[in-house]
């Protein structure tokens, strides 16, 4: 299935990780790994920890910016390889693995901070297991992708936001207190970070995303069912 983004040429492993159909199956694949987009995506790769250690020794702005600048590059690798027809075999998994793993960095280093609830990395990390199984099926014994939609990596770039603006932690308001719950910060009482509001929008822009790509899926798989019995 399609989210998270198809990054130019580099197709999805599943973030959208994803499945998509475009004009990549016609560029040629390359078995070079030292690629100037693999580099990018490698480098990425590294600062994932670098992120983790800096947020351990409580150097919140130091990670934010380790953070930001990772995942705001993610389509650097993907539109280089596209542009300069350097797509590889390696960065086609390698592209979408980092995203992934950005992905689940980021909420869980911003949940490690009690800045999050638990349930936004279940939600998160159950949607992502969800499309690469599913999209693995799907091209495995279908060969069959989703297109990408727009929204999707819109849903993304909103998660990334939420995520670096809460490991920054500043500035700091009071809740709004229209629900009892202290699983819905910003919406309760008590102090919260301005970032949990591009969460939420992520969250439920993604939703709304994987409900098309089911419906989307389930379409296509019926469809090519329907071509496998036609030519018995």
């Amino acid at each position: 299935m399609g989210d998270p983004a198809y990054q130019g040429g580099h197709l999805p492993s599943v973030s959208e990780p994803d499945n998509t159909t475009t004009d990549s199956a016609s560029e040629e694949v390359t078995s070079k790994i030292l690629t100037a987009p693999n580099v990018i995506s490698f480098v990425r790769l590294c600062m994932i920890p670098v992120f983790f250690v800096l947020l351990a020794q409580g150097n919140d702005v130091a990670a934010c910016v380790v953070f930001a600048v990772a995942a705001g590059t993610d389509f650097l690798d993907g539109q280089l390889a596209r542009r300069t027809n350097c797509v590889s075999k390696l960065g086609q998994v390698l592209d979408p693995a980092v995203d992934r793993l950005l992905m689940i960095s980021g909420v869980l280093g911003v949940f490690l901070t009690g800045r999050v609830p638990a349930w936004v990395i279940v939600f998160v990390v159950a949607r992502d297991l969800f499309l690469l199984i599913g999209g693995g099926i799907l091209i495995k014994k279908y060969r069959i992708r989703v297109p990408v939609v727009f929204a999707g990596k819109v849903a993304t770039t909103l998660l990334f936001i939420g995520f670096a603006a809460l490991l920054l932690n500043m500035p700091v308001f009071e809740g709004l207190g229209i629900v009892e719950v202290s699983w819905l910060p910003g919406l309760c009482s008590g102090p919260y970070g301005w970032g949990i509001w591009f969460i939420y929008a992520g969250l439920v822009l993604s939703t709304g995303v994987t409900v098309y790509y089911i419906v989307a899926a389930w379409r296509a798989l019926q469809a090519a069912l329907n071509e496998r019995q036609a030519l018995r």
